[in-house]
């Protein structure tokens, strides 16, 4: 009896090394084909133009490609969606940012739990929003526009990236702050929004920094203030929303990245070991400072940084949006 005890334990302890050595082995051969990242947004927006700087770098610590899926539409939640419903072994992953990991998450109803199903990698970059007009607007500053606002209500446009997007919230506080009134036009991305402001089509935006800046420099068109309580060193001659006149009203356009929940910690160790050696490179870093990005700091570049920051993020917004009543089709 003794000798077919023994035998059994050997095999059951036997076949449990067995599954664990099955379980670990994927992590331990990941990446073994393409990973697709979902980028829930039009192409040629500062969230895809990150994308692609990443997955470039990426794949050289990886040794595998990382291909960019843009999955846009109704406020950035079927690309999240697709993300939340892909398989969890690394193979799908999800960069996210403001509008798309808090904002969407306060409107509207989806299939998944932005606060559950979803695992984080890293934080990325922080860039401030900025209030942006075309060129021929008739005013100089501010406090310029502020008054032609006031003096014309409801027949101003103002661009948004779709409802409830970090544009859109943005442009809802800088409204409340200065007592003015204008009509919001939404817009798949931030490339097609940026692009009708420069043409002339739309007058006003509170867009992300980065994605100004090209277009600021080349007076293409005028910044006017910067939603951060210090002014930003890529256009440190633009005012902070506190000096002109509108304390308190900040708001940052950060982007993280994330894979589904249930996602093998050693598969997402791999992941986050491979966005830090991205963001140290100096080449990395210098295209990202050159758009106007702020790196993370080296302890945001974890899993539980992110998850810290992604927590006070919705509890600080999603009181806010949900107060300010705003309405999206299909809610």
């Amino acid at each position: 009896m003794k000798t077919t005890s023994r035998a059994v334990a050997f095999a059951t302890a036997f076949a449990c090394a067995h599954l664990a050595g099955i379980i670990a082995a994927p992590a331990q051969d990941y990446p073994s084909r393409p990973i697709t990242m979902i980028v829930p947004f039009a192409a040629g927006g500062p969230t895809d133009t990150l994308g692609r700087i990443l997955s470039e770098r990426m794949r050289v610590s990886l040794g595998e490609t990382i291909v960019i899926e843009n999955v846009t539409g109704a406020g950035s939640t079927i690309g999240v969606g697709r993300a939340a419903q892909a398989t969890a072994d690394g193979y799908t992953l999800a960069l996210g940012n403001w509008t798309s990991f808090v904002g969407s998450g306060a409107l509207y109803r989806t299939s998944y739990d932005l606060r559950t199903d979803f695992e984080p990698v890293s934080l990325l970059t922080f860039a401030p929003m900025l209030i942006v007009g075309k060129s021929t607007l008739p005013v100089k500053d501010a406090k310029e526009l502020i008054a032609w606002l006031k003096a014309s209500p409801d027949k101003v446009s103002a661009a948004t990236v779709g409802a409830g997007s970090a544009a859109h919230v943005c442009g809802l506080y800088f409204q409340d702050k200065t007592h003015t009134r204008f009509q919001f036009v939404p817009y798949r991305g931030g490339a097609p929004a940026i692009q009708d402001l420069v043409g002339g089509q739309i007058d006003l935006m509170c867009a992300e920094a980065s994605q100004t800046l090209t277009y600021v420099r080349g007076g293409k068109i005028k910044a006017f203030a910067v939603m951060a309580h210090t002014r930003w060193p890529a256009l440190p001659d633009v005012p902070t929303t506190d000096e002109i006149g509108t304390p308190g009203m900040y708001i940052s356009f950060w982007h993280g990245l994330w894979v589904p929940k249930a996602t093998p910690k050693a598969v997402i160790a791999k992941l986050n070991a491979a966005v830090v050696d991205t963001l140290a490179d100096p080449t990395v870093r210098q295209r990202l400072t050159d758009l106007g990005q702020v790196i993370a700091t080296r302890d945001q570049q974890t899993p539980a940084a992110l998850a810290a920051y992604h927590k006070a993020e919705i509890e600080k917004w999603w009181p806010i949006i949900k107060a300010a009543n705003i309405q999206v089709e299909g809610h």
